[in-house]
């Protein structure tokens, strides 16, 4: 999986298309990520001990295929990634436009 932990994102795909938001979770195992501001949902929360009960609204997760990285050195457009070898031998994230690195 190419997207990482406080990556922007573009939503392009589902009823939040067009939203622009950082990710704060990725889980690579079932190819979903959380994202800011992005896919909103209701819960009803059950009181428990020291903390009251309610509605509250959270951030659900979904497929990572419905987002696009953002990069920053595109001007904020949407982008592909991929990865290059340097000569320490790490693998960098690269964007598919601008060829810097991520």
């Amino acid at each position: 999986m190419k997207i990482k932990k406080g990556d922007k994102v573009l939503v392009i795909a589902g009823k939040n298309r067009g939203k622009v938001g950082k990710v704060t979770s990725v889980d690579p195992k079932l190819g979903k990520i959380k994202v800011s501001g992005v896919n909103i949902v209701k819960k009803h929360m059950k009181p428990r001990r020291g903390k009251a009960g309610g509605i509250v609204e959270m951030a659900q997760a979904f497929d990572v295929a419905k987002v696009m990285f953002v990069c920053e050195h595109c001007g904020d457009k949407p982008t592909r990634l991929g990865y290059i070898v340097n000569k320490s031998g790490n693998k960098e994230r690269i964007c598919k436009k601008c060829k810097s690195t991520v």
